[in-house]
């Protein structure tokens, strides 16, 4: 795995090294983050002198491992960063005074190999797997969130308006909401819409679809973001699956096609078929469905993301694929006025808690076990799933998803393609994490126990 192979798989051009340091002199900046993100999706920084910047390009700079989660144990911690100059932004909220840029690091062991724990360089392997067969991976994630106000200073699920889905004459954060898409576009992200959701104080902010690499960096940029420009207005922004009982919770809808090398053109598109969508799109979706109780560990990593995956609001469960029924866990969205190359295939169970490195990386080695083995795709169903009776479900011979993280961990763990693609360093740190949450959930005693329980028993 080389960083070579970065221009095929991304669609941006790399910038030189002169170039970025005349961007950061004409803006002022004094100060580097240097960013990449744990096997949580959390983004850690190393902040470093802008005249400390040239030699950290050329040779890089050395970090402790052992002190980030899922990285290197204590005897193997030695790593160093190197910046990835198409990144390079100027932070629009830490101008002026002090301004400070911000770079995304690929993570190298001590011999100069990539690190095989950096969730960067899983997705890129898969995605190397996919250039070596002539093809690019596009995705577009539709990331929800809630934005809270703050009780005397402590965040609690506290929303912020009371409008529903694009309403605007209750919608609070319409300019909140436009401060962030300013933001955004400080970092080169190009966002395509904003608006209110389903829920009381949840929003979606959409941008461009493109290559994984480059949506997924601007997925982890986008959730700081937002939690920055949210805490300048006095409240804050949660990308929290399912912070509130009884409403929708928040996902991570996510568009995916792929497209030749060569010519650019979407892989995806048969206009003989019923549907629009090539064998190697059947097949990849076929993939997903295969693999879909393998992903759910990594495309829903928390003890929250199971509350959101439940009937009734608007997150799938069944593993069935459909054009219009949003019930189904692969959607196959409707093509506007004859724009084939715009056919793609929807995801819906991720959520925003999940790293999105590790989320496009899973999500693309299932589909490629599906092209590779080229599995048959199950009709689609367009009815209703959450009207399906048990035995519904068994005639038509649909799968759910995990019902609680502890499953999810138990079906990753049985999941070869899935762990594969991960690679064991990942899988073992991810699920000793997940791991540990799972045990200290299970010995919570909950609000909802004590007052169910408490006086009858």
């Amino acid at each position: 795995m080389v960083l070579e192979m970065v221009p095929t798989i991304r669609s941006a051009i790399t910038p030189t090294a002169e170039e970025v340091l005349s961007r950061a002199e004409e803006a002022g900046v004094e100060f580097v983050n240097l960013q990449f993100t744990d096997v949580m999706g959390i983004v850690k920084s190393v902040s470093i002198p802008i005249d400390v910047f040239p030699d950290v390009i050329q040779n890089g700079q050395w970090f402790d491992g052992s002190s980030i989660a899922g990285f290197a144990r204590i005897a193997e911690s030695d790593m160093f960063l190197m910046p990835d100059l198409a990144t390079f932004a100027v932070i629009p909220w830490e101008q002026g005074r002090n301004a400070t840029a911000r770079v995304i690091c690929w993570v190298h062991n001590p011999n100069g190999d990539l690190f095989p724990g950096d969730p960067r360089a899983v997705l890129l392997r898969q995605l190397e797997r996919l250039a070596q067969i002539g093809y690019r991976y596009h995705t577009g994630p539709e990331l929800e969130f809630f934005l809270f106000r703050k009780d005397n200073g402590s965040v609690r699920p506290l929303p912020h308006d009371q409008g529903g889905y694009f309403d605007l004459t209750t919608d609070l954060a319409a300019e909140v909401r436009k401060d962030m898409i300013q933001a955004l576009k400080a970092f080169g992200i190009k966002v395509e819409a904003g608006h209110h959701e389903v829920a009381i104080g949840q929003h979606e902010i959409d941008f461009e679809y493109s290559d994984a690499l480059t949506t997924a960096d601007h997925a982890v940029t986008m959730k700081y973001t937002l939690k920055a420009i949210a805490q300048q207005h006095g409240l804050h922004a949660t990308f929290m699956p399912k912070p509130i009982e009884g409403v929708n919770g928040s996902g991570m809808h996510t568009h995916q096609s792929l497209a030749f090398l060569e010519s650019g053109e979407n892989a995806f598109v048969d206009t003989s078929d019923d549907y629009g969508l090539s064998k190697l799109a059947r097949h990849f979706i076929a993939g997903q469905l295969a693999h879909a109780r393998g992903m759910a560990a990594v495309l829903a990593p928390l003890v929250n993301s199971y509350r959101r995956l439940v009937p009734g609001f608007e997150a799938p469960v069944y593993v069935s694929w459909a054009r219009q029924n949003r019930s189904a866990l692969i959607r196959v969205p409707a093509i506007r006025a004859g724009r084939t190359a715009a056919t793609r295939i929807e995801l819906r169970c991720p959520d925003p808690a999940a790293n999105p490195y590790l989320a496009y990386a899973v999500m693309l080695a299932a589909g490629l076990d599906g092209i590779e083995r080229e599995l048959p795709l199950p009709e689609p169903i367009e009815e209703n799933l959450y009207h399906f009776t048990e035995d519904d479900l068994r005639r038509r011979n649909v799968a759910t998803l995990p019902a609680t993280l502890g499953e999810a961990m138990a079906e990753l763990e049985r999941d070869e393609v899935v762990r594969e693609a991960l690679g064991e360093h990942v899988v073992e740190k991810l699920l000793e994490a997940q791991k540990q949450e799972w045990d200290s959930f299970r010995r919570h005693v909950s609000t909802w126990e004590l007052e169910r329980y408490l006086e009858i028993y």
